[in-house]
């Protein structure tokens, strides 16, 4: 396919892969992967391939599952816009090229192996801290080929905007020049969001989001539209795709023409087209900029040699922000994004070989 040029913003800031170029926020969450069984699944409610939110019912089995299976746990930072990010900094390639706010408890000893972890991946983890509830977590609990999910969020619900307050953080902040957010902090702090958006604005620096998930386009449309005037690239699948289509009344389902309308949306720097890409699976990816649509196609893979497609969508986006930072050309950054999703759906959760071989 004809690449439609280059990836936005790389032109007017010519912009080379810096300690510090890319920065995120987001929800952390620190993963724990143990090889369960069916009555550990029984015992808490849970459902082998399914995906939920902790209740009341569940917050004494993280501790439970690391001790009744503690010869298999392993421990790895998650959250969507982490994940994102460790994938970028994987491949980009320069020490620290990426920053990371959320909040944790960094008292306790789930906060400290997600800190612990990050670090081992060259993030620089600039988190703030909630010493009231306990740092965020994600049950993975695998029986066999399938993988039952639970994630209590906790602290990671708790950041706040005051975090970039501090003259610190702040300074994090003017010294990137390209951002990414996934939408669901959009659940906890979006007047951070917007500030970060609103100063990339005004700095001619490239702001990224992510539909993420259809509740998001369903029922925090506000904040999202609030903040859609500063969004530069936007991501989502088709699933979130056609829900925001829907939403918004476009009155179609055709996903290259609603990445159409989305990118043709208001926008605060209109000198600068915004960038809709959808992934479709299997399917091309549609990327609509200016009017126009490209697809590029996937790398085939044959199902048995998938062993998880949770992260893929997080993995596709840190490829493509790795080659973004360093002024790559859309096609390259979309070729990116492909391999690290090609890569991360052959491991089990986000995870990747020591090196990378993309190039």
């Amino acid at each position: 396919m004809a690449d439609t040029g280059d990836a936005p913003s790389v032109k007017k800031q010519k912009i080379v892969a810096s300690e510090g170029c890319l920065l995120g926020y987001g929800n952390p969450l620190l993963d724990i992967s143990v090889q369960g069984n069916a009555d550990f699944l029984k015992k808490y409610d849970l459902k082998a391939d399914n995906s939920i939110l902790a209740e009341d019912k569940h917050k004494g089995m993280y501790d439970d599952m690391t001790e009744t299976f503690e010869d298999s746990v392993e421990y790895g930072p998650g959250g969507a816009t982490l994940n994102s990010l460790r994938i970028a900094q994987w491949l980009s390639g320069v020490p620290k090229a990426t920053t990371f706010f959320g909040c944790i408890n960094e008292g306790d000893k789930y906060g400290k192996i997600l800190c612990s972890k990050a670090e081992e991946e060259n993030v620089n983890f600039k988190h703030q801290n909630n010493s009231e509830v306990p740092t965020g977590t994600c049950a993975v609990i695998v029986t066999g080929t399938s993988r039952s999910l639970c994630a209590n969020l906790a602290a990671a619900n708790c950041f706040t905007e005051s975090h970039l307050d501090v003259e610190e953080n702040w300074k994090l902040v003017e010294k990137a020049q390209y951002y990414y957010i996934a939408g669901f902090p959009l659940t906890v702090c979006p007047a951070a969001m917007l500030r970060i958006a609103k100063h990339s604005g005004e700095k001619g620096k490239t702001f990224c989001t992510n539909l993420s998930a259809p509740f998001i386009c369903q029922f925090f449309k506000d904040p999202l539209m609030e903040l859609m005037p500063f969004v530069d690239i936007l991501f989502g699948n088709e699933t979130e795709a056609e829900t925001f289509a829907k939403e918004h009344n476009f009155g179609t389902e055709d996903r290259k023409e609603i990445a159409k309308k989305i990118a043709a949306m208001p926008k605060d720097n209109a000198s600068k087209p915004r960038v809709v890409i959808i992934t479709q699976a299997e399917d091309p990816i549609i990327v609509a900029k200016g009017g126009e649509v490209t697809e590029y196609p996937v790398i085939p893979i044959k199902p048995e040699n998938i062993v998880d497609t949770n992260g893929a969508g997080d993995a596709f986006v840190g490829g493509f922000l790795a080659q973004l930072v360093k002024g790559e050309s859309e096609a390259k950054c979309i070729k990116c994004g492909v391999y690290a999703a090609n890569v991360v759906i052959q491991q089990s959760g986000c995870t990747f070989p020591a090196q990378p071989d993309f190039e």
